[in-house]
């Protein structure tokens, strides 16, 4: 059996292509849209792509199983669980099979069992992968968003993100009993999950690329409590807030992606069109995708300070509209297709340019001001400032700044007439990343007097500065 793991850090996501040497077929598991690796690597490996298929309708990113059946002739497979209320919509033009809990399918002799996991989504699915050339005991399980290793997968996205209201606490108790299933597996079965650590489907994932079902029994947190209420309360406590572009991912992957063909490379643009564009919010977006510190020094006023990095999708998806061209500036093509290919992972398509971050250097006269923690405390004692606090709920309530205005960055476009006139606002979240986004989106809405609080709270505490719990704070 041929196995290959594909991992994509800006998702911290894990796909998979499992093989029969001896027949060459081959089934790729929860593909993302660059679809060219997973053919690449079946063409070195003189492998043909015979199945596609999915654990379950993803929230993080844009699937790859409609775009690779096309462009391989695969056949789909997806899940035929999960009732009435929850089903892919574009299965039956696709012609995909559904699948259904104790069915199973043959990649040579390769078989995958398949086994219903309810919880983290009502249709999700777990495979149980057998290498017939070896053996008739199962060698391990492809679980998807079910089971990480040392977490599993949060059951308040239909909620939270899809706004599907009322099903989280039922659906935690669907993964109590999923769960079940699970510690009737064999021990020695490998565990190949479909996220590491980073990944917001859940909240304690860890960064082992694999594990087993027998040492996930007793050092995975939600594997070790057998009593269902209090499961329940702990997997629904503390889950980070989702970001905002989960809710389009789910519906994009229920009615079904559009296809590529392939992935894009923008054409570059004239530094002489980028003022006409952010003249006219219509015309579309500008990202400035160099490094906060690259920013701050000097950019283009109405340009969005999203530096290319681990954390780009997660913000891009958050802030960026699915409904207008975007532009980027990059120091290169190569620059600009890697950051047309991270937005279209989230199904952000419409990528229509780059400016050379060189062309556009004369017209990149506006900065970011900086304040340390000390000026700032003496400011914050005057009043004479704003503190804007962009972190999450969960940090918030772990600890912040006296009489700051909590606004998660996600939601920072939408709620900034919240923010008060008349004062300079300082932007702050733990370390300096989130605030340097969140001042360049102040910039470009045209607030004046923005400042980032380039070490954030961490820096704050470090300086022995008063700190606060408690509910957020509004203006009056």
């Amino acid at each position: 059996m041929f196995f290959k793991r594909f991992y994509d850090d800006g998702l911290a996501q894990a796909s998979y292509l499992i093989g029969c040497e001896s027949s060459g077929e081959a089934v790729v598991v929860d593909p993302n849209r660059d679809v060219d690796q997973y053919l690449a690597a079946a063409t070195t490996e003189k492998l043909r792509i015979t199945h596609v298929t999915e654990t379950h309708i993803h929230a993080d990113f844009v699937s790859g199983s409609c775009e690779l059946a096309n462009r391989s002739g695969a056949k789909l497979l997806l899940s035929g669980e999960g009732g009435r209320d929850w089903q892919y919509a574009f299965a039956a033009r696709s012609h995909a099979v559904l699948l259904r809990d104790g069915d199973s399918f043959a990649v040579g002799r390769v078989r995958l069992d398949v086994i219903h996991t309810p919880g983290h989504t009502p249709e999700h699915l777990a495979f149980l992968v057998t290498d017939l050339a070896s053996s008739d005991k199962p060698i391990g399980l492809l679980s998807g968003d079910f089971v990480f290793v040392g977490d599993v997968g949060r059951p308040d996205l239909l909620e939270r993100a899809a706004k599907v209201v009322g099903t989280m606490e039922a659906a935690a108790h669907e993964l109590f009993h999923s769960i079940q299933r699970f510690r009737d597996l064999p021990d020695y079965l490998q565990l190949w999950p479909g996220h590491g650590a980073g990944s917001a489907c859940g909240k304690a994932l860890g960064a082992m690329p694999q594990s087993t079902v027998g040492y996930e029994k007793f050092a995975n947190w939600a594997l070790v409590s057998h009593d269902e209420a209090a499961f329940v309360n702990e997997v629904l406590a503390g889950q980070p807030e989702p970001p905002a572009y989960f809710a389009e991912m789910k519906r994009i992957n229920r009615d079904g992606p559009a296809l590529l063909g392939r992935m894009p490379t923008p054409p570059q643009v004239n530094a002489m069109s980028l003022q006409k564009i952010l003249g006219d919010r219509n015309n579309g977006m500008v990202i400035d995708a160099r490094s906060a510190e690259a920013f701050a020094g000097g950019h283009v006023p109405g340009t969005i300070n999203i530096p290319f990095g681990k954390s780009f999708s997660t913000w891009a998806g958050s802030l960026l509209p699915y409904d207008r061209d975007l532009f980027v500036i990059v120091a290169s093509l190569e620059g600009a297709v890697a950051v047309a290919r991270e937005l279209t992972l989230i199904g952000l398509d419409r990528v229509a340019g780059w400016f050379s971050a060189e062309s556009v250097a004369p017209i990149a006269g506006e900065q970011v001001r900086q304040i340390d923690t000390t000026k700032l405390a003496a400011h914050v004692a005057l009043g004479d400032v704003v503190v804007v606090d962009v972190r999450s709920r969960a940090e918030w309530d772990h600890g912040h700044l006296p009489g700051a205005l909590h606004i998660p960055l996600g939601q920072l476009l939408e709620r900034i007439a919240e923010i008060p006139t008349g004062h300079p606002v300082v932007v702050q979240c733990q370390g300096g990343n989130r605030s340097a986004i969140g001042s360049s989106i102040l910039l470009s809405q045209g607030r004046s007097e923005v400042i980032n609080l380039g070490g954030g709270y961490s820096e704050w505490v470090r300086s022995g500065q008063a700190v606060t719990s408690g509910t957020a704070h509004h203006p009056a």
